[in-house]
């Protein structure tokens, strides 16, 4: 790590941001050897032709089945499937699709006791990290699933897949959500008229390191849920299809040249939900969740669908994708944040360290985005953003800084005072020379040129900064107003300090004042003298005083 000041002011902390225990639950690393490749391609040879014809036998038998059971049957699934209709569907797609497994090699072993429909009307199974997960739906009867309304359209598979009557949900459609929810929870309470229901909770696809967060649709309705975990124990992974790693296409050829592919299915015991739990579909989800954690022995991450948009985002904007992780959930819940809010900040983060490598902003890329150099004040910033002390801040460190160290710093109260301390001659507005005298004594470096931080805020080009030049730019860059109220603190902690050393003389209080920052630091008196009477403290401001006298 760099070599860093240690950190003077207290840090305000919480453990509850604490970085996750799986930095990055969406990527699937690329790992064959040369051995694994030369085998797939051997056995491929043979198995992979055999394996996809039958395959296609199959599914055209599938549908056929598919289209005679859904013959004259109203379309949009509103009216469920009754009669011979559901039981030929139920027996013929299990059966169909056990042997679609069978022969894609897939040695499938199960485990615990498969509830029935009145007694669990919601299956909720984790982790999700395959198309291949789809198994599950053939060890418990053909359930309907949450599925994505383009893939009804699909030829040949949206004939099988609308025959599952499923709950079609559109991403497009700001509504959407709320008529799903109200659909599984009309399902889920008809007593057994409607099949159960299949609910991948985390509503994308994982690595299976952990447990992200369960989306609430499969608790809403506070029916019993059972939960039904789902394990590959193979050497080669070749089932995961995530969001950075191997294609769905490749995935297909690869298992399909495996000699057999190993998965396991555990049914936990249903989960009924308490009166407690009921009420609360948060409290419901993430207990059911902590319950499978436990049983797959894995931890549980607040990451969820918008992290993998925002990975997409950071992708875009040329950082390494996991930049863009924040654990959503946790983020805009505890901070109150927008996805598009959170989204305009990878902006500026990319645009801060798309000079360093990594994705990453140190202090020298920090202190150039602020257009000031590297001085005790800026030191003492950025140890407070870098949360876990690395010398550098992550996306997910600034996301947090800039909500609870700049937002709540950057009031009208410290903007005004600042104004006022940098308009040293009361005309309401501040030149170049002023504004440069009190940078250069407040940083203590004499020679520094801020032509250019003036420039950006004086948009109107005249050489002057009014009050709202002053206060736009200030509302733009939080950053700056936690700089100014932690100079602030760290001049009244050295003035303290001081004081305690000796407090006899005069002299004891006002020279700590001068060295505040560094050498050849003279902090103009009028200028102290204005920042003090703001309120800060009654010490200091009578230090001030008598200074100015």
């Amino acid at each position: 790590g760099r070599d860093m000041a240690p950190r003077v002011l207290p840090l305000p902390r919480q453990r509850s941001f604490l970085p996750p225990s799986v930095r990055n639950p969406f990527v699937h690393p690329r790992r064959l050897s040369a051995a694994d490749k030369l085998r797939t391609i051997l056995l491929g040879i043979i198995l992979l032709p055999l394996r996809a014809t039958c395959i296609v036998f199959i599914l055209l038998l599938a549908w056929v089945f598919a289209s005679i059971a859904t013959f004259r049957h109203p379309r949009k699934g509103s009216v469920p499937l009754k009669g011979w209709r559901r039981r030929m569907i139920q027996r013929s797609l299990s059966c169909l699709t056990r042997t679609i497994f069978f022969v894609m090699g897939f040695r499938v072993k199960v485990k615990g006791k498969i509830a029935g429909p009145l007694e669990a009307p919601i299956f909720v199974a984790a982790p999700h990290s395959s198309f291949f997960d789809a198994i599950v739906s053939a060890l418990t009867g053909m359930p309907s699933m949450v599925s994505r309304a383009e893939n009804l359209s699909a030829p040949l598979f949206g004939t099988i897949l609308s025959s599952l009557q499923p709950v079609s949900v559109s991403r497009q459609d700001p509504d959407s959500r709320k008529n799903t929810v109200t659909e599984i929870t009309s399902r889920a309470v008809s007593g057994g008229q409607w099949p159960q229901i299949l609910i991948f909770p985390e509503g994308t696809c994982t690595n299976r390191s952990c447990l992200i967060t369960f989306k609430q649709g499969a608790f809403i309705p506070r029916v019993p849920v059972q939960p039904v975990l789902l394990r590959y124990p193979n050497k080669l992974d070749t089932v995961t299809w995530t969001w950075q790693g191997y294609s769905f296409k490749e995935l297909c050829v690869m298992t399909l040249c495996q000699p057999f592919t190993r998965v396991e299915v555990e049914f936990l015991p249903v989960h009924v939900p308490t009166e407690e739990e009921k009420n609360d579909p948060v409290l419901f989800a993430n207990r059911v969740r902590e319950t499978m954690a436990t049983a797959l022995n894995v931890p549980v991450t607040d990451h969820t669908f918008e992290d993998c948009r925002l990975m997409i985002s950071a992708g875009q904007l040329t950082l390494p994708m996991e930049a863009g992780l924040v654990e959503f959930t946790k983020i805009s819940k505890k901070l109150n944040l927008k996805w598009n809010h959170v989204r305009e900040q990878l902006d500026t983060f990319a645009a801060i360290a798309s000079a360093s490598k990594g994705g990453r902003i140190g202090i020298e890329e920090f202190a150039e985005y602020l257009k000031l150099p590297i001085s005790d004040v800026l030191k003492e910033l950025f140890l407070l953003f870098d949360r876990n002390g690395d010398g550098t801040i992550d996306f997910r460190e600034y996301v947090i800084g800039l909500s609870i160290l700049c937002n709540p710093a950057n009031t009208e109260e410290t903007i005004q005072m600042a104004f006022k301390l940098f308009d040293m001659d009361d005309d309401g507005t501040i030149t170049e020379d002023e504004f440069a005298c009190i940078i250069q004594s407040a940083l203590g470096v004499p020679e520094l040129d801020v032509s250019k931080l003036f420039k950006e805020i004086d948009a109107d080009e005249t050489g002057k900064l009014s009050y709202d030049e002053f206060k736009d730019f200030a509302l733009k860059h939080p950053e700056y107003a936690k700089l100014f109220t932690t100079y602030l603190e760290l001049q009244r902690y050295q003035l303290n300090m001081s004081e305690d050393d000796d407090f006899q003389s005069l002299e004891a209080e006002v020279t700590p004042v001068r060295k505040s920052t560094g050498p050849g630091s003279e902090t103009p008196p009028l200028a102290r003298n204005k920042v003090h009477p703001e309120g800060n403290d009654d010490n200091n401001s009578s230090t001030s005083d008598k200074k100015d006298d």
